[in-house]
């Protein structure tokens, strides 16, 4: 489970709204389709960095990486090594997949918001692909060569993989946490078509309430169930509700709260709840063990307090920059850690005490992260940006 924004870029509301502001004054000045309106005087723009988004995708990834290693690896008979105790808190730790869908849908639109379409596709691409085909690559070595077996990994799933769009095929993830880099996609198209026809305030909020309906009818079962599974591949009725709550957070975030938005919120809330416990069933049927429906509603109130509270500005004076360092780990901390974790815990457990092992699985795995960062994302990245932005760049005769 995950993703996505988490990813570095879009909590960077300094870098991706000041940019933003630029296309949104140049957009202005030109005709076409794509024209952006100009912000509303007086209405912030949210051009200083949320260090406190930073700060909430690490813990969030963190949350799902002591989930695989303290719980998930040994339930799922991945691993040999359990932890009786901790396991008891940190089983639930898959929620931290469901704060990173809604911080998703907060920076992804704080982050397409004045950008033209072409702009918007290339910024997801520099943000996704380069720490994923090197998690891709590392992956697929450690498991053919390190885990006896435990993982397979064929030359067309690897291919397949390195698309990110595997799943339309059905071929499988090469490593088990990349499933939500497909619900992240799915999210973005939603977001291309706004930035497409230009996003404004008011045609989210008209997004907000369709995707809110089409939501619920698919719950409802309404109408034939293969139209309805089809229209479900766009709509995630399982995971809308919090791309929905982040999307309804950024309005809320650059221009104040208002009945509708709240209502939107109230409403993702209640059918995240929902969700989250029928989830939590079908978490519990697969590794027989019993998480409790009070702890998964007390979790998402709080990524929603929290969110809200971010989105109203009141987390401001708590943020710190030495967050930004940690949250730009989150993505590529994600992509490595499960199947190479359990591997390495496999490879080590006799030898080791299980705690010291733990403590260096994570250490391990988050010095790991800091070097794809460090050595793709911030050197490659750039290249592949103006490689693409070239590309996009029309000929003389266009």
């Amino acid at each position: 489970m995950a993703l996505k924004e988490f990813y570095n870029s879009g909590s960077s509301a300094s870098r991706d709204d000041s940019s933003a502001s630029r296309e949104t004054t140049r957009a202005s000045r030109q005709p076409g389709r794509h024209r952006v309106r100009r912000q509303q005087p007086g209405v912030p723009a949210g051009r200083d960095r949320l260090y406190e988004i930073d700060l909430l995708r690490i813990t969030a990834a963190l949350a799902v990486v002591f989930y695989h290693y303290t719980f998930s690896g040994y339930a799922g008979h991945l691993t040999s090594i359990a932890f009786p105790g901790v396991s008891t808190v940190t089983r639930y730790g898959y929620l931290g997949v469901d704060m990173f869908f809604t911080v998703s849908g907060f920076v992804v639109l704080l982050s397409a918001w004045g950008r033209r379409p072409h702009e918007f596709v290339i910024s997801r691409i520099v943000r996704l692909y380069p720490a994923y085909w090197v998690a891709v690559t590392v992956t697929a070595i450690v498991a053919i060569t390190l885990s006896r077996g435990l993982f397979k990994v064929s030359p067309a799933q690897y291919v397949a993989n390195l698309t990110m769009f595997n799943s339309l095929p059905n071929i499988a993830n090469v490593d088990v946490v990349y499933w939500t880099l497909w619900a992240e996609i799915r999210f973005y198209l939603l977001v291309f078509v706004l930035a497409w026809i230009g996003i404004t305030r008011a045609r989210v909020v008209t997004v907000l309430w369709l995707w809110l309906a089409a939501t619920a009818l698919i719950e409802a079962h309404v109408g034939p169930a293969g139209l309805a599974g089809k229209a479900d591949l766009i709509v995630q009725s399982q995971w809308s509700h919090y791309f929905i709550a982040g999307m309804a957070l950024c309005l809320i975030y650059r221009t104040g709260f208002c009945w509708q938005l709240g209502a939107v919120l109230v409403i993702a809330y209640g059918n995240a709840v929902y969700q989250a416990i029928k989830f939590a069933h079908l978490v519990s049927d697969r590794y027989h063990q019993a998480l409790h429906p009070p702890v998964i509603v007390v979790v998402i109130t709080v990524i929603f307090v929290v969110m809200t509270l971010i989105a109203l500005r009141v987390t401001r004076r708590f943020g710190r920059p030495w967050f930004a360092v940690a949250g730009a780990l989150t993505y590529p901390l994600y992509l490595v850690h499960a199947y190479n974790g359990f591997v390495l815990f496999n490879l080590f457990g006799s030898v080791l005490n299980r705690w010291v092992l733990l403590v260096l699985m994570v250490t391990g795995m988050s010095c790991a992260a800091y070097a794809i960062h460090r050595f793709v994302e911030v050197r490659f990245a750039p290249r592949l940006k103006r490689a693409l932005l070239h590309l996009a760049r029309p000929g003389p005769g266009s």
